[in-house]
């Protein structure tokens, strides 16, 4: 059985500010059944250690970037896991990454740097007698693992390492007066290294130093190449063509189940979807009406397109929509979607997450709305067919691998589950919403596609596969 070290900065049902949390905690469980033995080194926020007890310490490390630290090994939610703690670092008020004020934590290269550093070490030299025959890092707060692990141990038989890419916007930049603090190489400070625009750059390190790259959809593994989608890093792309595949994300078929869901009145059937349909305009005080009942639940950030919605949100409205949206992020986009919400009284507002409502809107509503300017892989699209709620996406990374487009072709073929638009801008957005109009006034396509989408495999039983097959090419020979 391959030891696989899973290496992130979240993981849900702990901690979670996005999809890679939620990708983090449902990889474990979907590993063991394609035979591998996964455990997650996460830090110990103390959210965390509210959740987990204290466990066995494992490890310390005298000084980690300031302060001591020990890793703690703890069972929780079916899975292993392995804490960093170290207060210096992660015991401390406020989100993951940014402080009370909103503001990005001053020493997040420190915080994250020791992710990766202790990693490096697990991997070098084990914890609790474990020993991982892979370390599987996520995004830029992992990104130095690969890198501290060719420190260590430049010659033998090191743990293979693999970098994913869950959203190439971020990069985990550091100004260059960091490198010694850091305990990074200098002779690597450059454009060939992990040098980006003179900042050191976690992500880049990542992509650099792994043995193997992957993302989170095919599509976005190609985007990611292109100036248009790879955000200065296009090049470095490129050049590790031959070592990169997109491995598409699945969902938590448990958590997210209508048939088993606590949050909502259960359901099989078209018929029983129309009760949690009936609820859901009950929940958010929408009117009656014979449109489509359409929800967003997202970040409220330029990426995710929701601005080009609020500019087409009067005819989607005037042809028969209506909307509930559920979501925070950015200030001037909360206040615009709030005003929105008190100006049509087709559109209910709610700023902030709540994950049970978020289920009772994936279950209740007609469509959901994703029109992203790029989107790796998106999770709310599946949530969304597993519920049997017609997705309207951008043509763009996993939204366009997921999303089967409702064309002449295939509803002829009877297999549509969606629609896809493109380009992402607001007219083709109109067309798209104009498109789902149509499709839900025609009941028996309606119902057709509803079936069709319940059906659509969004689990991880085959993306699970691919990626046992990689570990088991690149890990560590016994």
């Amino acid at each position: 059985m391959t030891r696989v070290l899973s290496v992130a900065s979240e993981c849900a049902p702990l901690i979670k500010t996005g999809g890679l949390a939620d990708v983090v905690g449902a990889l474990p469980n979907a590993m063991r059944d394609a035979g591998v033995e996964m455990r997650v080194l996460l830090p110990a926020y103390p959210a965390v250690l509210g959740q987990t007890g204290s466990g066995e310490i494992v490890m310390e490390e005298a000084d980690l970037f300031g302060g001591p630290a020990r890793v703690r090994a703890v069972s929780h939610s079916g899975f292993e896991l392995l804490l960093i703690d170290a207060p210096h670092l992660y015991d401390r008020p406020g989100a993951i990454y940014l402080g009370p004020d909103g503001r990005d934590w001053p020493d997040n290269p420190r915080r994250f740097a020791a992710l990766g550093w202790m990693a490096a070490r697990i991997g070098a030299e084990g914890a609790g007698g474990w020993h991982p025959d892979v370390l599987h890092c996520h995004d830029c707060q992992a990104g130095l693992a690969p890198l501290y692990l060719r420190q260590r141990m430049p010659h033998g038989q090191r743990p293979g390492t693999v970098m994913t890419v869950h959203n190439m916007a971020f990069h985990g930049l550091a100004p260059p007066e960091d490198l010694d603090a850091l305990r990074l190489p200098r002779d690597r400070f450059h454009p060939d290294g992990f040098e980006f625009w003179d900042h050191i750059s976690t992500l880049k390190a990542g992509l650099v130093e792994a043995d193997r790259l992957t993302t989170v959809s095919p599509t976005y593994a190609r985007e990611l190449m292109t100036p248009e989608f790879g955000m200065g890093l296009d090049g470095v792309m490129r050049a590790r063509r031959a070592e990169t595949q997109g491995i598409l994300n699945g969902i938590d078929t448990d958590a997210w189940n209508p048939a088993t869901d606590p949050e909502i009145s259960t359901y099989r059937t078209v018929r029983g979807k129309r009760r949690a349909h009936r609820e859901l305009i009950e929940e958010f005080g929408l009117p009656e009406g014979y449109g489509p009942v359409a929800v967003v639940i997202s970040r409220l950030t330029e990426q995710k397109g929701l601005d080009l919605l609020l500019d087409v949100l009067p005819d989607f409205l005037e042809r028969g929509g209506r909307l509930a949206l559920l979501g925070s992020g950015n200030a001037d986009l909360e206040q615009r979607w709030r005003e929105a919400g008190d100006l049509y009284a087709g559109v209910s507002v709610r700023i902030g997450y709540d994950e049970a409502q978020s289920h009772r809107m994936v279950a209740g509503a007609d469509a959901i709305l994703v029109p992203s300017r790029f989107e790796p892989c998106g999770l709310t699209q599946l949530y969304a067919l597993r519920y049997g709620t017609i997705p309207v996406v951008a043509l763009t990374g996993g939204l366009a691998d997921t999303v089967i487009h409702a064309s002449p072709a295939a509803l002829t073929a009877g297999v549509a589950t969606g629609v896809q638009f493109w380009p992402v801008s607001a007219d083709a957005l109109l067309d798209g919403l104009e498109h789902l109009v149509a499709l839900h006034s025609n009941p028996k396509i309606w119902s057709q596609m509803i079936r069709n989408a319940m059906r659509q495999p969004v689990g991880w039983n085959v993306s699970a596969a691919e990626y046992a097959a990689l570990y088991q090419e690149i890990g560590k020979p016994e």
